[in-house]
């Protein structure tokens, strides 16, 4: 294996298993100080196996490398496959070998850890065809949310991602293409924080409520209602906000679920079946009043690094134990597909309304 390589499997397996994010940015760093030496170096440190005289290689990422020079499989990284390579989630594999895309995912222009590229292509080695670029809007300062300046660069910077990934399609990898999109935060009046002529411009456009979420439950009704009911919102996000686990937990915000999901069928808008662990949302409770609803879904990742594109397993299975079908889930149709429903509301021939 090279040593690359096997920092970014390292740090892929680490992403995956949620591990603490010094322990990840340690083996992304380290492969971009080992990818940024010149060619007759980074032969010679493979020859030689030393390493941790260059800055931003530590005592563990050195001694990866070092048992990679010497032809053998590092501990670090055999010890990672056991533990955190298998299935994370038993059932669902039907749903996720469905799956053709992901609504929902991060990059450094936010609050992500790795740049649009690195996302996009790590969604196509997982097997999708597309994936929805969602950095967060202006309101979310803590994770440095995009002003509208800034997210019409990021659109820029999109277009010029898809000619390099059709370039490498040419070239032989598979077709993928990466679409517009944001995670809107849906404001305490339900309003959207961002402008509406941009908002109109994304290909996907998903709505979440990121503040105030102790509001009484009529008036954060009256919030969701709004954002289910707006016809630029395509996928309500994580929509009782829960957080879960032992760093960070949260309650469920209090609304009436059956007219927010009522709303989201009347106007075609999915809801978001969120596959982070820390999030998990809806509930079972929920999920299975959606369905009964009649409303759409996407299975997302709210990946904010490539291993967390993998969470998606924990939401095929959440949805196959909900007995929902795959056509009713938005993320297993086309990029066409897709396109066609965010612009016209209209479900793909096989889709169910």
């Amino acid at each position: 294996m090279e040593p690359i390589e096997v920092l970014e499997r390292v740090a892929f397996l680490l992403e995956r298993a949620d591990a603490p994010v010094y322990r990840i940015r340690a083996f992304r760093n380290a492969a971009a100080v080992v990818g940024g030496l010149p060619d007759a170096e980074r032969e010679r440190r493979a020859a030689t196996g030393r390493y941790t005289d260059l800055k931003g290689i530590g005592a563990t990422t050195g001694t990866v490398l070092a048992e990679v020079a010497a032809g053998r499989i590092p501990g670090y990284l055999a010890d990672l496959e056991r533990t955190a390579g298998g299935p994370l989630a038993a059932g669902g594999g039907a749903l996720r070998g469905a799956l053709r895309g992901d609504c929902h995912l991060h990059s450094d222009w936010s609050d992500g850890g790795s740049p649009p590229g690195v996302m996009a292509r790590a969604a196509r080695a997982a097997g999708h065809r597309w994936a929805v670029l969602t950095d967060h809007s202006p309101r979310l300062r803590i994770a440095r949310g995009l002003t509208a300046g800034r997210l019409r660069r990021q659109l820029d910077a999109v277009a010029e991602l898809n000619a390099e990934l059709r370039a490498e399609e040419e070239a032989g990898a598979a077709p993928f293409r990466l679409l517009t999109g944001i995670e809107c935060d849906i404001l305490p009046d339900g309003s959207l924080d961002q402008e509406d002529e941009l908002l109109d411009r994304l290909d996907v456009v998903v709505a979440s409520a990121h503040s105030e979420l102790k509001m009484p439950a009529p008036a954060f009704t009256r919030r969701l209602l709004a954002a289910a009911g707006n016809p630029l919102v395509d996928v309500l996000g994580h929509c009782t906000n829960r957080l879960l686990g032992p760093r960070r937990s949260r309650p469920e915000s209090s609304y009436d679920a059956g007219a927010v999901f009522a709303a989201c069928a009347a106007a075609g808008t999915a809801v978001e079946i969120n596959s982070s662990p820390q999030r998990l949302d809806p509930p079972r409770r929920l999920l299975a009043l959606a369905r009964d609803a009649g409303t759409l879904f996407a299975i997302d990742s709210d990946a904010h690094a490539p291993g967390q594109l993998d969470w998606q397993a924990y939401g095929c299975a959440r949805a196959q134990e909900a007995g929902i079908p795959a056509a009713r889930i938005v993320t297993t149709w086309t990029a066409d597909e897709l396109l066609a429903w965010t612009a016209t509301r209209r479900v793909p021939a096989g889709g169910q309304a």
